[in-house]
């Protein structure tokens, strides 16, 4: 789906244990790509459900595995660079329009399977610290990461440290 502008309609995931460590994952066949899980709302899907679809698909983690913390408020956008349009003069969409959640994990680490979908988006994971990814995402996504982080933070004081 996408909005009048050519963004494309997306959710992002935060993942954070007891210790308020997310989770960071890289993506399969990115050259050393890592990222929080996100994607595209299907036709008729509140983001709130794409969220959950999302964690299944990417994470192998279902709704009873988590609890969430925030939400951004409004949409956050990043505009993807030319070199991304998959050599096209007239991309697809042009950016991401992204509502962010902050989900605490509830449940011990193992339950986390990458290989629930036959593709899967990431190979590898672990848990960083929370503000570690603004610099370490690729360069066109770290303002929207730091836009999220910042807002998600709120969240953290609901930690259950069971």
């Amino acid at each position: 789906m996408l909005d009048k502008d050519g963004y494309r309609f997306n959710v992002g995931i935060v993942i954070v244990n007891a210790l308020g460590q997310v989770f960071w994952a890289r993506r399969v066949g990115g050259q050393d790509a890592w990222q929080f899980p996100q994607g595209g709302l299907d036709k008729g899907e509140t983001a709130k459900d794409a969220v959950f679809r999302e964690l299944y698909e990417e994470v192998g983690l279902k709704e009873k595995s988590v609890r969430v913390l925030s939400n951004t408020k409004g949409w956050l956008r990043y505009r993807l660079p030319k070199s991304r349009y998959a050599n096209r003069k007239k991309p697809r969409f042009i950016g991401q329009k992204q509502k962010w959640y902050l989900l605490q994990l509830l449940e011990d680490e193992s339950v986390i399977d990458l290989n629930v979908i036959e593709k899967p988006e990431f190979d590898e994971w672990r848990w960083v610290s929370y503000y570690y990814p603004i610099k370490e995402v690729v360069d066109f996504k770290q303002t929207v990461y730091r836009l999220a982080l910042t807002q998600l933070a709120r969240g953290l004081s609901k930690l259950r440290k069971d």
